[in-house]
């Protein structure tokens, strides 16, 4: 008989991230994949674009390139990009937008400053998630979702101190609009001095929340957290807590991201995620013999 969990999680691991340049040259925050963390699984990568503020025709993006065999997400929290692939797609991602673009058997994208937004300069804030596809969907046909701000649904807490934006899954009893291959959370809380959250989150998910900024409490023993930190759980309890003292100056802003393991083998060399060498081979002759398409729009 399995055993039932009850309870709060405890925090098995806190992560600091690491400084990388990406794209054309952006400068991102990573928790994983690093020495410290490779992956964790379902998810393959976390980047924290910002906050940086670019001066006229200074915005730098990430130019044409493939992917294969996972999911690329996008959100952001100020700036505006321009997104392309090789499917026809194309959408502009503004202030508390979400793209999640499922690769699987191959695309070309580029993310860009929109046209306006590199001309006059501004902030740029944003995060980038890669969540892997199981075996079964890594070869399924490419699709687009643009999820825009005002469709992303919000709740808050009846003593008004703890604010969710429910991108994937369930918080606060309000659902997603978005559709995912597997389970997963992906939430945005913020949290005023003297409010807590208790998301339930069924044990056999991983799960980790990432903290943008501010100081708090995670876990059953309450460990202390801050920014640019990822706080992985353990698979002790069915709920994630999170909490800000009283007296603290600030709010504490966290994604919280949760879903089931694939369980899988993962190989991985650039834009392609695979389960074995030899498909990895295969993405690389399929996009250099032009299989993926190419943005000529």
């Amino acid at each position: 008989m399995s055993q039932i969990l009850t309870g709060s999680r405890s925090v098995s691991k806190v992560v600091n991230t690491v400084q990388q340049r990406e794209g054309g040259g952006f400068l991102v925050r990573r928790p994983f994949p690093t020495q410290t963390m490779m992956d964790f699984d379902p998810f393959l990568l976390l980047d924290h674009l910002g906050p940086v503020t670019y001066g006229p025709n200074e915005a730098i993006g990430a130019p044409d390139h493939p992917h294969r065999g996972f999911e690329t997400v996008t959100y952001l929290l100020d700036g505006t990009w321009q997104h392309k692939d090789s499917q026809g797609n194309s959408g502009i991602i503004g202030p508390g937008d979400v793209q999640w673009m499922t690769a699987g058997a191959g695309v070309i994208h580029s993310e860009m400053p929109e046209d306006t937004f590199f001309k006059k300069g501004g902030l740029m804030h944003g995060f980038q998630l890669w969540v892997n596809l199981p075996k079964v969907d890594k070869m399924m046909r490419p699709r687009y979702q643009d999820i825009p701000a005002a469709r992303i649904p919000e709740a808050v807490t009846e003593d008004g101190l703890v604010k969710v934006r429910v991108i994937a899954g369930e918080a606060l009893g309000i659902k997603a609009v978005i559709d995912t291959r597997t389970p997963i959370y992906y939430l945005h809380y913020t949290i005023q001095p003297g409010g807590s959250i208790s998301q339930p989150v069924p044990s056999n998910y991983n799960a980790f929340v990432y903290v943008i900024d501010g100081q708090g409490l995670a876990g059953s023993e309450e460990r202390k957290i801050k920014e640019s930190q990822m706080v992985a759980f353990a698979q002790d309890g069915e709920e994630v807590v999170l909490s800000v003292p009283a007296e603290a100056t600030a709010p504490l802003n966290v994604l919280l991201i949760a879903g089931v393991p694939i369980k899988e083998r993962v190989v991985r060399y650039g834009p392609f995620v695979m389960n074995t060498e030899a498909e990895i081979y295969q993405a690389m002759r399929d996009f250099q013999s032009g299989r993926f398409g190419e943005i000529d729009f």
